[in-house]
């Protein structure tokens, strides 16, 4: 009871924390409220001394923060989140239906996910069942092309293809269900592909457990063996699930965007540009009391699944040791990224040639042109060095922390829901007011940010270690905690998390991209792998390889990460190898009948 009253004051704690900072971003970023809200109301207008002292009397603005924000925070007693700096229109009703959008495109979102994380652990599934795995996982590299692939070029590519070529789904607007589908795939697709990812990794140490073996040798039937498997796994994942649930409705801003959805994610961010803080307080407050919800929707669920087992300290180890993957397809991806960069550097990025505008690829341009006549290749292999380096900075910042977190759950449960809430343009937006903009300032976002799905990862793994029969049984030897520490759980949970930073190396790099295109950071005519997608994006349908080629290469990125990420396995303390599953014994009566 103590400790569900800690957590609560810890979350209320966090949240008021994050409105206040919210409130008080423009005196932050010393900017003029006054003058925001006059461009976002008519940017015509000229911001005389006295139209800005009339908006500053409206607004109330001579208070200072703190008052404005009192007032707001009492008006949520009531229900009454204030009225719109901008609009003049009440909040409330304004958030509540952009929440009800987005909630509505978030569950077909999921649904999408869910089908495409079930494709990419078919194989795997089937392979445990009929006691043919190895130990190893069984799944590819194809899953790390979709995980890799960015939302909005995804949406891209569905609304210009899907709804204006083909006409088969509509492209624009929120008028019914129809108009879900297409922006619902282009945000399932990449979080079904990490989540099928991180649950292909669980599966084969679920088949391996005492209760499949005897399983097996019982002569249980296959989908009776699956089933089970993905609920004994299915518990280390919802964390992740819940950090998606929010993610997809608050995050969605790109999207939501290119198929003109009302949604919350777009809400948000539109105040924030525009300064309307009674919208973005609410609209932020919404994301985080979503994202509390979502996170004990998955404690609960995790107790239903193996509720006793936790309590009880009866789980075997889902992470046993075993023999690290082999194979050359980490090289064969890592010789073409290699080979792109060392074809690209020798040419300029920034050269100019009006006569070759959009040109198709050829043996001058392998990959073609942009619509300054730039050669894509050169842009794409200059892009590369600082996008890589400094992704890969911050990859190895976030799984140190996202570690050191996890193992205080009590501590960074709250906070990891908390931030994940928030939409990472409005933590560039809050990194900005801070610290001003400049080349740090996408790296201090993302790295804000990106460390929270891999705290819950290791939360949610450490959770279920600990109950492990083995650790039991080592506790009762008389093993201390730094030992057990040291010897049972940092190697049973670090490399399932560090395969998960890997398999999210793609996205940040993506990431970084995206919000210096946004103005936060690096500008163009830097050669930024997301620049490149942004800026020759209105041209895909006349010239499709300035948008392929970037996104070709980041592809490329996310493959080589899933397949190097397979040799990050527990190392085995014997030599022998795996052993395979039992083979079924005759029951006593089958023996009967055969004499």
């Amino acid at each position: 009871m103590r400790h569900s009253a800690a957590t609560l004051l810890w979350r209320f704690g966090i949240a008021v924390a994050l409105v206040t900072a919210i409130g008080v971003l423009p005196w932050l970023s010393h900017t003029d409220p006054a003058l925001t809200v006059l461009k976002a109301r008519s940017a015509d207008r000229d911001p005389t001394p006295e139209v800005l002292a009339d908006i500053r009397a409206q607004l109330g603005l001579d208070q200072g923060p703190f008052p404005l924000l009192g007032d707001w925070l009492g008006g949520l007693w009531r229900g009454d989140a204030g009225r719109s700096w901008i609009s003049g229109s009440e909040v409330t009703p304004v958030v509540l239906q952009a929440l009800g959008v987005s909630l509505l495109l978030m569950a077909v979102a999921l649904a999408v996910a869910a089908a495409t994380a079930a494709l990419i652990c078919a194989r795997t599934l089937w392979l445990g069942a009929h006691r043919r795995l190895d130990g190893r996982r069984a799944g590819g590299s194809g899953s790390a092309v979709l995980a890799a692939l960015p939302e909005f070029l995804t949406a891209s590519v569905l609304a210009t293809v899907v709804g204006v070529q083909l006409g088969w789904l509509p492209a624009l607007g929120w008028y019914g269900f129809r108009w879900t589908v297409l922006p619902a795939l282009a945000l399932g697709l990449p979080a079904g592909a990490v989540l099928g990812r991180l649950l292909d990794d669980l599966l084969p140490g679920a088949f391996a457990e005492p209760w499949a073996l005897a399983g097996t040798a019982r002569g249980l039937p296959g989908r009776t063996l699956a089933r089970q498997a993905l609920r004994r796994c299915l518990p280390g994942l919802l964390p992740n699930t819940g950090l998606f649930v929010v993610g997809i409705t608050g995050g969605a801003v790109t999207v939501e965007q290119i198929f003109d959805i009302p949604g919350l994610g777009r809400t948000t961010l539109q105040a924030a540009l525009a300064q309307d803080l009674p919208v973005l307080q609410a609209g932020t407050l919404a994301l985080v009391l979503l994202a509390a919800l979502a996170a004990g929707g998955a404690h609960l669920l995790t107790r239903l699944l193996i509720g006793p087992a936790l309590r009880d300290g009866a789980l075997p180890s889902l992470h046993r040791p075993t023999p690290p993957a082999r194979g050359i397809l980490p090289f064969v991806y890592g010789g073409l990224l290699v080979a792109v960069i060392a074809l690209g550097l020798p040419r300029d990025p920034l050269a100019l040639d009006t006569a070759e505008r959009l040109a198709a690829p050829s043996p001058a341009h392998p990959f073609g042109t942009d619509a300054l006549g730039r050669d894509v290749l050169a842009r794409v292999a200059h892009g590369a060095l600082d996008t890589l380096l400094l992704a890969l900075a911050i990859t190895a910042v976030t799984l140190l922390t996202g570690l050191a977190l996890g193992l205080l759950p009590r501590l960074s449960g709250p906070l990891v829901d908390t931030v994940t809430a928030l939409p990472p343009v409005l933590v560039a937006l809050l990194v900005t007011a801070t610290v001003g903009s400049g080349t740090a300032t996408p790296a201090l976002a993302v790295a804000a940010v990106a460390w929270t799905p891999l705290a819950a990862h290791t939360c949610a793994l450490l959770r279920q270690e600990r109950a492990a029969l083995h650790l039991t049984a080592t506790r009762a030897l008389g093993a201390g905690p730094w030992y057990l520490l040291r010897h049972e759980l940092l190697p049973a949970v670090v490399p399932p998390v560090t395969r998960h930073a890997l398999l999210r190396l793609p996205g940040i790099a993506l990431a970084l991209a995206s919000l210096a295109f946004l103005g936060l950071g690096a500008q163009p005519p830097s050669p930024e792998w997301g620049l490149l997608l942004a800026e020759n994006q209105p041209y895909a349908e006349r010239a499709p390889w300035a948008v392929l080629a970037p996104a070709a290469v980041l592809a490329l990125l996310g493959a080589l990460a899933v397949t190097a990420a397979g040799g990050v396995r527990r190392r085995t303390r014997r030599t022998e190898p795996v052993a395979p599953l039992p083979e079924r014994q005759p029951e006593p009566r089958e023996l009967a009948a055969t004499r």
